[in-house]
């Protein structure tokens, strides 16, 4: 099939809807414990429950550096392809089980098939994207996490109409279907590898080989400004993921709101703010680096800065206006943010270490993640939920700082060298 010029577009597409479904398989279940507890009296237990959810989060962060290197040596589009039908097979299996320990291992299983998408996906709409489109397309592609974030809340609306078992079998069929959607419309970018040299190294990323591993992660640690980049991904992160678990907690608090209503507010302004900062934040790192190589490094910082006076409005401010003004003041920096992480790697990274890069990018991300909900646990035990949510500002300020005097691209498209 000869290759259109609206085809990048069609590549964002496809994988938008991979990327919704993406986030709602593995979010349905924490919404579902209450359906799911009749029939497996383990989960009565809170302890339980947050086992069968940390399972993923850990096999998912440290899977995520080896799902880079795996994406940068095989072709995508079969991975994509095969990490969707495996998660989507594992969530139609939940449906069929009534035992803890089977679900511990299937939600385990989830964590290994879903780290093998998002660096897959991302390089390789970044590949069809290399030129003032590239911030853009990576944002339309956040947007399919955010909203299969808030799709897997219907989870529960669905287990509570029908049964928990008809909420995954559903989901996990529709992925399953998808699948076979994307074996005849989604395609590897043709000579991916056609603009590196004929170089031994070359040779051993094509085939794989151990020494080409190293390689990559050498290439990779061994300059300051990945370890910079990693730095710029983590420190959001904390804040990022301390919304995602405690935001309703903080406006239940803080409001004075009962749960029912607290949730769905914190997860609705999150979700839209970010929607249009993912948005903005493409289009203008997209107008900016056609005039300034640091465009994009630029609009990730004011993304991470607006974060910072959203964080003291959150865990500090008084009254709904304000409390709500720092949670759309947040999701939009966040959005921003989430937009350029890739672009920004691709400034550094050559092409055939991307994945690879953004592989260690999601583990910091991830295990940051992990860290800042067990802190943010123990400060809502001890009534400081608010004032240790405004610290997060802290890591953020000095990404921003540390970016700006570090982060110096020397063109807007890294090419294999």
């Amino acid at each position: 099939m000869k290759e259109k010029s609206y085809y990048p577009w069609v590549v964002v597409g496809l994988l938008w809807v991979v990327a919704l479904l993406n986030y709602m398989d593995r979010q349905m279940l924490s919404t579902m414990k209450v359906s799911m507890m009749i029939d497996i009296q383990e989960l009565e237990t809170a302890e339980n429950f947050g086992r069968l959810m940390a399972v993923f989060l850990w096999i998912y962060g440290l899977m995520s550096p080896v799902a880079g290197i795996i994406a940068d040596r095989v072709n995508r589009k079969w991975l994509i392809v095969g990490s969707l039908a495996v998660w989507s097979g594992v969530t139609l299996s939940m449906g069929y089980s009534s035992n803890f320990q089977v679900l511990y291992v299937l939600r385990a299983i989830m964590g290994i098939s879903e780290a093998l998408y998002i660096p897959a996906a991302l390089a390789l709409i970044a590949d069809y994207h290399e030129g003032r489109t590239r911030s853009l397309a990576i944002g339309i592609h956040m947007t399919g996490l955010y909203l299969g974030q808030a799709v897997g809340g219907f989870g529960a609306t669905v287990a509570h109409e029908f049964s928990w078992q008809t909420a995954f079998h559903s989901f996990g069929l529709i992925g399953i279907a998808y699948s076979l959607v994307l074996v005849f419309f989604l395609r590897e970018k043709k000579d991916r590898f056609a603009s590196a040299p004929a170089t031994k190294e070359t040779s051993a990323v094509k085939s794989g080989g151990f020494s080409s591993i190293t390689k990559s992660l050498g290439m990779l640690l061994g300059t300051i400004s990945f370890w910079v980049i990693l730095f710029y991904f983590a420190a959001p992160s904390f804040p990022g993921w301390a919304t995602k678990n405690w935001l309703p907690t903080l406006f239940s608090e803080s409001l004075g709101m009962d749960m029912a209503k607290a949730g769905p507010l914190a997860t609705i302004t999150i979700a839209a703010s970010s929607f249009i900062g993912v948005i903005s934040g493409g289009i203008l790192a997209d107008r900016w680096i056609g005039f300034n190589v640091r465009g994009r490094i630029y609009t990730g910082a004011i993304g991470l800065s607006l974060m910072i006076p959203a964080l003291l409005l959150l865990g500090m401010g008084q009254g709904f206006a304000g409390i709500i003004g720092g949670g759309v003041l947040f999701g939009i920096g966040f959005g921003m943010f989430d937009a350029n992480n890739m672009p920004i790697l691709c400034q550094f990274v050559s092409p055939r270490h991307r994945a690879a890069g953004y592989g260690l990018m999601n583990l910091t991300g991830v295990f940051a993640g992990a860290f800042v909900t067990e802190l943010l646990g123990k400060s809502t035990d001890s009534g400081n939920l608010g004032r240790d949510m405004a610290m997060l500002a802290i890591p953020v300020a000095a990404a921003v700082i540390l970016q700006l005097l570090v982060l110096k691209p020397t063109t807007a498209n890294k090419e294999n060298d």
